[in-house]
């Protein structure tokens, strides 16, 4: 195995900077800049500490995330912290916080005692963003949609009525009414009725994703390869080096201008694959009214959306 060039540990990275759009923006939880290798020294004085460090009991049983993932659980004076470990060839250790908790991205080479280490140092900030997510889930988190006939459900930023009994066709959708019209029986099984909407909605954002696609790559003047729908628990889109879009499609429940905005800055990355200001420049070149866009995106996390 490779040994790193020197006994320094690694810088800290605070934001997880991936060519992708999460759902809540970067900013949004934007850390310090990524403390550079020299404050990282270990002959440096240790940064305080809230109490003292323990780690996890090795006769406990391990922990396991919802999807399977297992956890870590590391100690920290009166707090137990929980979190998911994954290695890779990156040179910093990277923290993301979402709606599944802490994750953490560290070089293959980087001991575990370097990494609660990194996590002991941030703890303050670790703690906080944690707070701060849990406290908008509590404070966002809508109802489940009712699927029987008269339900409701956002669609391009309007809101469409469920109507059943229709004897025009399987499915018609009369955009001037706002109805949604299926030939299901009035009784019909609500998981039966929900299936019909989400196919409709994953039909539309592929045919609405890939006209405005065109459009702003036009505009641009790059070529993107391929492009799919993404069912992504954390991105709003994503771009790869070689030209492939994936764009979650309940993107479908915002404006079209939301949608634009997305495609912009995922096609902008083909330019630019980085979140410098030279991207954002090359956002603003298409799509003017980013920063509004991306404000409502910030303030419209998942949990938000309704459960389908």
């Amino acid at each position: 195995m490779q040994k790193p060039p020197s006994r320094q540990r690694p810088a800290v990275a605070l934001d997880n900077l991936q060519l992708d759009l999460p759902f809540a923006d970067a900013p949004a939880f934007a850390a310090p800049a990524s403390l550079a290798p020299s404050s990282m020294n270990p002959s440096a004085t240790p940064a305080p500490l809230l109490g003292d460090i323990t780690s996890a009991d090795p006769a406990a049983p391990p922990l396991h995330a919802p999807d399977g993932t297992r956890l870590r659980r590391f100690v920290l004076g009166q707090q137990t912290l929980e979190y998911r470990l994954k290695r890779s060839s990156r040179r910093t250790i990277g923290f993301t916080i979402d709606g599944t908790g802490l994750a953490i991205t560290a070089p293959r080479w980087v001991t575990l005692t370097d990494i609660e280490s990194a996590i002991a140092e941030k703890q303050k900030w670790i703690f906080r963003k944690l707070t701060e997510w849990q406290t908008r889930v509590e404070q966002r988190a809508l109802p489940r949609i009712d699927w029987k006939d008269g339900a409701q459900f956002p669609y391009l930023g309007k809101t469409i009525s469920v109507s059943l009994g229709s004897t025009r066709s399987a499915l018609y959708f009369d955009a001037e009414s706002s109805v949604l019209s299926l030939a299901l029986p009035a009784l019909a099984d609500p998981q039966q009725i929900k299936d019909r909407v989400q196919g409709w909605l994953q039909t539309e954002a592929k045919r609405i994703f890939g006209d405005r696609l065109v459009v702003y790559a036009e505009r641009l003047g790059v070529e993107f390869r391929a492009y799919a729908l993404s069912s992504a628990a954390t991105r709003w889109g994503s771009c790869s080096s070689d030209g492939k879009i994936r764009l979650n499609w309940r993107l479908i429940h915002f404006p079209l201008s939301i949608i634009d905005y997305v495609v912009a800055h995922e096609l902008a990355h083909l330019r630019e694959m980085n979140h410098s200001p030279r991207f954002w420049e090359t956002v603003e070149s298409i799509f003017p009214e980013f920063r509004e866009a991306r404000h409502t995106l910030k303030h419209h996390p998942p949990e938000m959306l309704p459960a389908l």
